[in-house]
């Protein structure tokens, strides 16, 4: 038997705090989200190199060459907070943006 789960609204997904954010990249989170026409994505937890420690990353969503170009690998999410998305740092917007897709 299926069973299926409907999806959140924008609105439903949106982050309410900036502490919202920060707990769900702490614990692994992956989010993908829109500002002003351009997406982005950020991952809570990955693994630069085999071997290393886990680490926090964003960027902008694209082709691999624009993943390279705009990626900022960070150790926490207030690093991850500083990041710009257009001329918005994504700590002051971060209750704004268009949340597409968010893992719980």
């Amino acid at each position: 038997m299926a069973t299926f789960v409907p999806s959140n609204s924008v609105e439903q997904n949106r982050f309410q705090s900036i502490s919202d954010f920060t707990w769900r990249m702490k614990r692994g989170g992956e989010v993908q989200f829109d500002w002003k026409g351009v997406s982005y994505c950020c991952f809570g937890c990955v693994r630069p190199a085999p071997g290393q420690a886990p680490r926090m990353v964003i960027c902008q969503a694209g082709s691999v060459e624009v993943n390279a170009q705009t990626e900022k690998w960070c150790d926490t999410a207030d690093e991850l907070l500083e990041y710009m998305v257009g001329n918005d740092r994504l700590r002051d917007v971060i209750t704004q943006v268009a949340v597409t897709e968010r893992t719980i």
